[in-house]
Order: structure tokens, then sequence, then C-alpha cells
């Protein structure tokens, strides 16, 4: 699934495309995603106008025109790129097209993701209830700390909610728990103080590094403009289990933890 860093890696890939330029269609060949796109509305609400500005809410992309916004999320195998015409492929369900010649292709084998319209994005349900964001100011390890307390889920899944944290998905929450040395297991109200400040840190350092590299390339994500992401080269425990630790050799272990696949280093990640 496309991640914070895929997302904002894609943000700023199409971004210098389409920002500003007049639309000239939108072609919806599949509206049944997650949420079945309102194909009238969105047509007749962008055929026209332009993107005055796009930003990143979550794992949300917000594409806003007239003080109103396009909601897409690539759900877990979406994609958006910028394409031509005659490269259009199996999975290819949205293009939104401007008058250069440009086209703006949602893909999205799985279906899972979303094209939807606001006139609100601080009331919209799937944005309203979201926590802050992990590279903002509100986010710390005290905010972290305090929200933890009494809780007994698994830390991991405690990061990974979209209430409590916004974009920290698998991938990251393992390499973050790993770097912060903290077990995934651990239940979220017993880690102390100091451990939330490091794995806070680490979460910034690691999202900001694979923003950096271009997001993770796990199966076939590529940003918007068509560029694979680097950051799978400096994975340290997410898909390694098996194999030896880098920092202490020790066997990487596997286990599942809120029915997803996690990986942690039995001594390293020891205790808190």
């Amino acid at each position: 699934m496309p991640e914070l860093p895929e997302v904002e890696t894609t943000l700023r890939g199409i971004e210098p495309f389409i920002l500003n330029k007049k639309i000239s269609s939108v072609v919806i060949r599949q509206s049944s995603l997650r949420w079945t796109v309102p194909t009238k509305l969105i047509q007749k609400k962008l055929l026209g106008r332009t993107f005055s500005n796009i930003t990143r809410r979550g794992k949300y992309l917000l594409l806003e025109s007239c003080n109103e916004h396009l909601i897409i999320h690539l759900g877990m195998s979406g994609s958006l790129r910028i394409a031509k015409k005659e490269d259009l492929k199996k999975h290819d369900h949205i293009d939104v097209c401007f008058v250069d010649g440009t086209i703006l292709r949602y893909c999205d084998p799985r279906r899972f993701g979303c094209f939807l319209w606001t006139k609100d994005v601080e009331t919209h349900f799937l944005l309203k209830d979201l926590g802050p964001e992990p590279l903002g100011n509100y986010f710390s390890g005290d905010y972290l700390f305090h929200n933890s307390r009494k809780r007994k889920v698994p830390i991991k899944n405690f990061i990974m909610n979209s209430k409590v944290v916004v974009g920290v998905g698998n991938i990251y929450a393992t390499e973050a728990l790993f770097a912060a040395a903290i077990r995934p297991s651990s239940k979220a109200g017993k880690v102390p103080r100091k451990k939330y400040d490091l794995l806070a840190k680490e979460i910034v350092t690691i999202l900001r590094r694979s923003i950096k590299d271009g997001g993770t390339t796990l199966r076939d994500f590529v940003s918007g403009n068509n560029t694979p992401g680097y950051f799978k080269q400096s994975l340290k425990v997410y898909g390694r289990e098996g194999k030896e630790c880098y920092e202490c050799q020790t066997i990487i272990k596997g286990q599942r933890i809120g029915q997803r696949a996690s990986a942690y280093c039995p001594l390293c990640q020891s205790s808190f």
C-alpha cells in the first residue's frame, strides 16, 4: 500500500505538470472504487477549471479548485501519473485532461482507492477525525506518550492508528520501532516517555529520508512522474524475516500484529 512518503512523492511528481492548467475533460472509465465516484459531479465541477493548489492530509491528496477539493486516495495498489493518450493500460480508470495535452491518470488494479469531491475538507467524513501530521508541529514524543496512557493495544497498532497520527503505515512503523529499539508487540500504555521521545524522532527521520529517496518501491509503485522509489534499499527489518540483523547478526523474526505482518530483531528490540 502506498504510504505517506509515496503519497508525498506522488504530490511532488504531479504538481509541476497540472497546477494552474485549464481542465478540458474528465474521463471516468470505472466508477466502482471503494466509494462510487460521483462522475457527473466531478465532471461538472472540473470542466473549464484549474487546480490552484495541491496538498496532502495523511495519505489523502487534496486538489483544490475554486475553494472546493477533489479528494484522492491511492488505496492498496493505486497510482497517479502524468500520461499520454496512447499509453492506456488495463486498470487506468480515470483521466483528468488539460488543454495543453497533459493527462493526470489514475490507475488502481484492486479498486480500493477513492475519487471524491467535497466543499469542506474540515468536515468531510474521511478527514475530520484524522490525527496530526507526523511532519507537523503538533507531533512529538510528549504527544504520543500522553495519548498512549492506559492503551493496551500493541504500540505498532497505536502509531498506525490514523486518529493518533496520520500516515505511519506498516513499513515505516516497523522501521521506526526498530530504530527506537521497541518491540512492536509492546503495550502502548507501558512504553515510557523517553522511548516515545526517541520513537517520534525516528518516525520523522525515517519518513523524511524516504521522501528524499522517492518512497519505497514494493511491487510496482512509481511516483507521479513515473520514477521508482529507492528507500527499499534502506530497510533494516521490514521484509527481512529469517535474515541476519544488520546491527547484531541475530536472525530477524516475523509475527502478525493486528492482522499485519511485522518484523523485529529479538536482541535489538528485546524490551521497550
